[in-house]
Protein backbone atom coordinates (compact mmCIF):
# COMPACT_ATOMS: atom_id res chain seq x y z
CA UNK A 1 0.00 0.00 0.00
CA UNK A 2 2.98 2.30 0.49
CA UNK A 3 3.48 2.60 -3.27
CA UNK A 4 -0.16 3.53 -3.83
CA UNK A 5 0.38 6.80 -1.97
CA UNK A 6 4.10 7.28 -2.57
CA UNK A 7 5.44 5.62 -5.74
CA UNK A 8 8.93 6.98 -4.99
CA UNK A 9 8.94 5.08 -1.68
CA UNK A 10 7.95 1.93 -3.59
CA UNK A 11 10.87 2.42 -5.99
CA UNK A 12 13.31 2.96 -3.12
CA UNK A 13 12.04 -0.22 -1.43
CA UNK A 14 12.69 -2.14 -4.65
CA UNK A 15 16.23 -0.74 -4.88
CA UNK A 16 16.99 -1.54 -1.24
CA UNK A 17 18.39 -4.99 -1.99
CA UNK A 18 19.51 -7.26 0.85
CA UNK A 19 22.60 -9.41 1.34
CA UNK A 20 22.14 -12.67 3.22
CA UNK A 21 24.44 -15.19 4.84
CA UNK A 22 24.46 -17.41 1.76
CA UNK A 23 27.78 -17.29 -0.10
CA UNK A 24 29.31 -19.09 -3.05
CA UNK A 25 32.31 -17.81 -4.95
CA UNK A 26 30.12 -14.77 -5.61
CA UNK A 27 28.29 -12.18 -3.51
CA UNK A 28 24.56 -12.92 -3.23
CA UNK A 29 21.76 -10.36 -2.87
CA UNK A 30 17.97 -10.53 -2.95
CA UNK A 31 15.37 -7.94 -3.87
CA UNK A 32 11.68 -7.43 -4.43
CA UNK A 33 9.95 -6.47 -7.69
CA UNK A 34 7.70 -3.66 -8.79
CA UNK A 35 4.10 -4.74 -9.33
CA UNK A 36 3.39 -4.23 -13.03
CA UNK A 37 -0.01 -4.44 -14.77
CA UNK A 38 1.37 -6.62 -17.58
CA UNK A 39 3.09 -8.95 -15.11
CA UNK A 40 6.58 -8.48 -16.56
CA UNK A 41 9.43 -6.99 -14.56
CA UNK A 42 10.32 -3.44 -15.64
CA UNK A 43 13.76 -3.48 -17.23
CA UNK A 44 14.88 -0.36 -15.36
CA UNK A 45 14.31 -2.22 -12.10
CA UNK A 46 16.87 -4.94 -12.82
CA UNK A 47 19.29 -2.40 -14.31
CA UNK A 48 19.25 -0.38 -11.09
CA UNK A 49 19.31 -3.41 -8.79
CA UNK A 50 22.23 -4.93 -10.70
CA UNK A 51 24.35 -1.77 -10.50
CA UNK A 52 23.58 -1.36 -6.78
CA UNK A 53 24.62 -4.97 -6.10
CA UNK A 54 27.87 -4.54 -8.03
CA UNK A 55 28.55 -1.18 -6.38
CA UNK A 56 28.31 -2.74 -2.92
CA UNK A 57 31.24 -5.05 -3.70
CA UNK A 58 33.63 -2.20 -4.59
CA UNK A 59 35.46 0.30 -2.42
CA UNK A 60 33.95 3.65 -1.51
CA UNK A 61 36.48 5.35 -3.78
CA UNK A 62 35.10 3.64 -6.93
CA UNK A 63 32.12 4.82 -8.94
CA UNK A 64 30.46 3.13 -11.95
CA UNK A 65 31.32 4.64 -15.31
CA UNK A 66 29.87 2.04 -17.70
CA UNK A 67 27.62 -0.99 -17.89
CA UNK A 68 26.57 -3.37 -20.66
CA UNK A 69 23.68 -5.74 -20.07
CA UNK A 70 21.39 -8.20 -21.83
CA UNK A 71 17.75 -8.90 -21.02
CA UNK A 72 17.64 -12.69 -21.33
CA UNK A 73 14.11 -13.59 -20.24
CA UNK A 74 10.96 -11.75 -19.14
CA UNK A 75 10.85 -11.67 -15.35
CA UNK A 76 7.75 -12.24 -13.21
CA UNK A 77 6.87 -8.96 -11.47
CA UNK A 78 4.89 -10.75 -8.77
CA UNK A 79 8.07 -12.36 -7.42
CA UNK A 80 11.43 -11.24 -6.08
CA UNK A 81 14.87 -11.66 -7.62
CA UNK A 82 18.25 -13.06 -6.62
CA UNK A 83 21.42 -11.28 -7.72
CA UNK A 84 24.94 -12.71 -7.83
CA UNK A 85 28.04 -10.54 -8.27
CA UNK A 86 31.32 -11.95 -9.57
CA UNK A 87 34.33 -9.81 -8.59
CA UNK A 88 36.09 -10.26 -11.92
CA UNK A 89 38.94 -7.78 -11.45
CA UNK A 90 40.27 -5.10 -9.10
CA UNK A 91 43.07 -2.97 -10.47
CA UNK A 92 44.75 0.26 -9.40
CA UNK A 93 42.22 2.43 -11.23
CA UNK A 94 39.39 0.15 -12.37
CA UNK A 95 37.23 -2.65 -10.96
CA UNK A 96 35.09 -4.96 -13.08
CA UNK A 97 31.97 -6.78 -11.89
CA UNK A 98 29.55 -9.23 -13.50
CA UNK A 99 26.03 -9.26 -12.09
CA UNK A 100 23.41 -11.89 -12.92
CA UNK A 101 19.77 -11.48 -11.93
CA UNK A 102 17.88 -14.75 -11.36
CA UNK A 103 14.36 -16.06 -10.87
CA UNK A 104 13.87 -19.78 -10.18
CA UNK A 105 17.61 -20.29 -10.61
CA UNK A 106 17.46 -19.08 -14.21
CA UNK A 107 19.14 -15.81 -15.28
CA UNK A 108 16.80 -13.12 -16.60
CA UNK A 109 19.42 -10.35 -16.92
CA UNK A 110 23.21 -10.36 -17.24
CA UNK A 111 25.45 -7.31 -16.85
CA UNK A 112 29.12 -6.41 -16.79
CA UNK A 113 29.97 -3.05 -15.21
CA UNK A 114 33.20 -1.15 -14.73
CA UNK A 115 34.02 1.10 -11.76
CA UNK A 116 36.73 3.74 -11.62
CA UNK A 117 38.79 5.58 -9.06
CA UNK A 118 38.27 9.01 -10.60
CA UNK A 119 41.28 11.20 -11.38
CA UNK A 120 41.64 14.59 -13.03
CA UNK A 121 41.89 14.45 -16.83
CA UNK A 122 40.63 15.77 -20.17
CA UNK A 123 37.15 17.26 -20.04
CA UNK A 124 34.71 18.07 -22.85
CA UNK A 125 31.10 17.24 -23.69
CA UNK A 126 28.39 17.53 -26.33
CA UNK A 127 26.12 20.56 -26.11
CA UNK A 128 22.51 20.26 -25.05
CA UNK A 129 19.95 21.19 -27.75
CA UNK A 130 18.79 24.78 -27.34
CA UNK A 131 15.41 24.65 -29.10
CA UNK A 132 13.64 22.18 -26.76
CA UNK A 133 10.53 23.17 -24.83
CA UNK A 134 11.18 23.33 -21.10
CA UNK A 135 9.25 20.96 -18.82
CA UNK A 136 6.78 23.64 -17.72
CA UNK A 137 6.05 24.75 -21.29
CA UNK A 138 5.71 21.15 -22.48
CA UNK A 139 3.31 20.34 -19.65
CA UNK A 140 1.18 23.34 -20.51
CA UNK A 141 1.09 22.44 -24.20
CA UNK A 142 0.33 18.73 -23.84
CA UNK A 143 -1.62 18.44 -20.59
CA UNK A 144 -4.93 18.28 -22.45
CA UNK A 145 -3.76 15.47 -24.73
CA UNK A 146 -6.08 12.50 -24.33
CA UNK A 147 -4.47 9.45 -22.77
CA UNK A 148 -5.54 5.87 -22.60
CA UNK A 149 -6.90 5.11 -19.07
CA UNK A 150 -4.26 2.41 -18.54
CA UNK A 151 -1.50 4.77 -19.65
CA UNK A 152 -2.71 7.41 -17.23
CA UNK A 153 -2.79 4.89 -14.36
CA UNK A 154 0.78 3.81 -15.15
CA UNK A 155 1.89 7.44 -15.21
CA UNK A 156 0.19 8.19 -11.90
CA UNK A 157 2.01 5.26 -10.25
CA UNK A 158 5.33 6.04 -11.91
CA UNK A 159 7.91 7.29 -9.37
CA UNK A 160 9.45 9.32 -12.20
CA UNK A 161 7.79 12.40 -13.65
CA UNK A 162 8.01 12.16 -17.43
CA UNK A 163 7.26 15.07 -19.77
CA UNK A 164 7.62 14.70 -23.55
CA UNK A 165 8.69 17.97 -25.18
CA UNK A 166 7.07 16.89 -28.50
CA UNK A 167 4.06 15.22 -26.89
CA UNK A 168 3.71 11.64 -25.67
CA UNK A 169 2.97 8.74 -28.03
CA UNK A 170 0.63 6.79 -25.74
CA UNK A 171 -2.42 7.18 -28.00
CA UNK A 172 -1.13 8.96 -31.10
CA UNK A 173 2.06 10.37 -32.59
CA UNK A 174 1.76 14.13 -32.86
CA UNK A 175 3.56 16.20 -35.45
CA UNK A 176 6.23 14.96 -37.85
CA UNK A 177 7.13 11.27 -37.72
CA UNK A 178 10.86 11.48 -36.98
CA UNK A 179 12.98 8.91 -35.08
CA UNK A 180 13.96 11.38 -32.36
CA UNK A 181 12.46 13.01 -29.28
CA UNK A 182 13.28 14.95 -26.12
CA UNK A 183 11.96 13.90 -22.71
CA UNK A 184 12.21 15.69 -19.36
CA UNK A 185 12.46 13.44 -16.29
CA UNK A 186 12.88 13.69 -12.54
CA UNK A 187 11.93 11.74 -9.43
CA UNK A 188 8.59 12.95 -8.10
CA UNK A 189 10.12 13.98 -4.79
CA UNK A 190 13.60 14.36 -3.22
CA UNK A 191 15.41 11.07 -2.49
CA UNK A 192 18.27 12.23 -0.29
CA UNK A 193 21.91 12.87 -1.09
CA UNK A 194 23.48 9.40 -1.54
CA UNK A 195 25.38 9.60 -4.87
CA UNK A 196 25.20 5.81 -5.37
CA UNK A 197 21.41 5.91 -5.11
CA UNK A 198 21.18 8.77 -7.61
CA UNK A 199 23.37 6.84 -10.07
CA UNK A 200 21.19 3.75 -9.68
CA UNK A 201 17.95 5.69 -10.12
CA UNK A 202 19.43 7.27 -13.24
CA UNK A 203 19.89 3.72 -14.60
CA UNK A 204 16.25 3.04 -13.65
CA UNK A 205 15.16 6.18 -15.52
CA UNK A 206 17.31 5.40 -18.55
CA UNK A 207 15.00 2.53 -19.53
CA UNK A 208 11.96 4.83 -19.61
CA UNK A 209 10.97 6.03 -23.12
CA UNK A 210 14.29 5.04 -24.79
CA UNK A 211 12.33 2.66 -27.05
CA UNK A 212 10.08 5.43 -28.34
CA UNK A 213 12.23 7.06 -31.08
CA UNK A 214 11.88 3.80 -33.05
CA UNK A 215 8.09 3.96 -32.76
CA UNK A 216 7.78 7.72 -33.26
CA UNK A 217 9.74 7.55 -36.50
CA UNK A 218 7.08 5.24 -37.95
CA UNK A 219 4.05 6.98 -36.46
CA UNK A 220 3.30 4.06 -34.12
CA UNK A 221 1.66 4.76 -30.76
CA UNK A 222 1.89 2.47 -27.72
CA UNK A 223 -1.86 1.82 -28.06
CA UNK A 224 -1.42 0.23 -31.52
CA UNK A 225 -3.30 -3.11 -31.43
CA UNK A 226 -0.95 -6.09 -31.45
CA UNK A 227 2.22 -4.05 -30.95
CA UNK A 228 4.96 -6.03 -29.20
CA UNK A 229 8.12 -4.39 -27.87
CA UNK A 230 10.86 -5.98 -25.74
CA UNK A 231 14.27 -4.64 -24.74
CA UNK A 232 17.17 -6.82 -25.89
CA UNK A 233 20.20 -5.09 -24.42
CA UNK A 234 21.17 -1.89 -22.64
CA UNK A 235 24.39 0.08 -22.32
CA UNK A 236 25.04 3.12 -20.15
CA UNK A 237 27.93 5.44 -19.41
CA UNK A 238 27.92 7.73 -16.38
CA UNK A 239 29.91 10.88 -17.11
CA UNK A 240 29.33 13.30 -14.23
CA UNK A 241 27.59 13.48 -10.84
CA UNK A 242 23.83 13.86 -11.00
CA UNK A 243 20.73 14.54 -8.92
CA UNK A 244 17.75 12.64 -10.29
CA UNK A 245 15.22 14.64 -8.24
CA UNK A 246 15.96 17.68 -10.41
CA UNK A 247 14.87 18.06 -14.05
CA UNK A 248 16.98 16.12 -16.57
CA UNK A 249 16.63 16.26 -20.37
CA UNK A 250 16.82 12.87 -22.14
CA UNK A 251 17.75 13.56 -25.78
CA UNK A 252 16.93 10.44 -27.81
CA UNK A 253 17.24 9.28 -31.41
CA UNK A 254 17.09 6.06 -33.41
CA UNK A 255 19.76 5.67 -36.10
CA UNK A 256 18.41 2.36 -37.45
CA UNK A 257 15.53 -0.10 -37.48
CA UNK A 258 15.54 -3.32 -39.48
CA UNK A 259 14.61 -7.02 -39.29
CA UNK A 260 12.29 -6.53 -36.33
CA UNK A 261 14.91 -4.67 -34.28
CA UNK A 262 15.35 -0.99 -33.53
CA UNK A 263 18.32 0.82 -32.02
CA UNK A 264 18.03 3.96 -29.88
CA UNK A 265 20.68 6.14 -28.30
CA UNK A 266 20.28 8.84 -25.69
CA UNK A 267 22.14 11.60 -23.89
CA UNK A 268 21.03 12.86 -20.49
CA UNK A 269 21.66 16.50 -19.55
CA UNK A 270 21.01 18.57 -16.46
CA UNK A 271 18.79 21.60 -16.98
CA UNK A 272 21.96 23.72 -16.94
CA UNK A 273 23.34 21.76 -19.92
CA UNK A 274 25.80 19.41 -18.21
CA UNK A 275 26.01 15.97 -19.87
CA UNK A 276 25.67 13.37 -17.09
CA UNK A 277 25.15 10.10 -19.00
CA UNK A 278 24.88 8.40 -22.39
CA UNK A 279 22.64 5.42 -23.16
CA UNK A 280 22.16 2.84 -25.90
CA UNK A 281 19.46 0.20 -26.25
CA UNK A 282 18.27 -2.21 -28.94
CA UNK A 283 14.69 -3.48 -28.91
CA UNK A 284 12.66 -6.17 -30.59
CA UNK A 285 9.59 -4.59 -32.20
CA UNK A 286 6.73 -6.44 -33.88
CA UNK A 287 3.98 -4.51 -35.68
CA UNK A 288 1.00 -6.41 -37.15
Amino acid sequence: MRGETDPVAEMLDVLDISSGDARTTEDIFTGISHPMPAGRIFGGQVLAQAIIAADRTTGDDRVPHSMHGYFLRPGDATRGVTLSVDRIHDGRSFSTRRTQVYQDGVPIFSMIASFEHEDAGLDHQSRMPEDVLGPEEALARWETTRRHPLSQRLLDRNPIEVVHAEGAIYDAVHGEHVPAQNVWMRAKRPIGSDPALHRAVLAYMSDLTIQEPVLRGHGIAWSQPGLKVASLDHAMWWHRPVRVDEWLLYVQNSPSARAGRGLSSGRIFTREGELVASVGQEIMVRVP
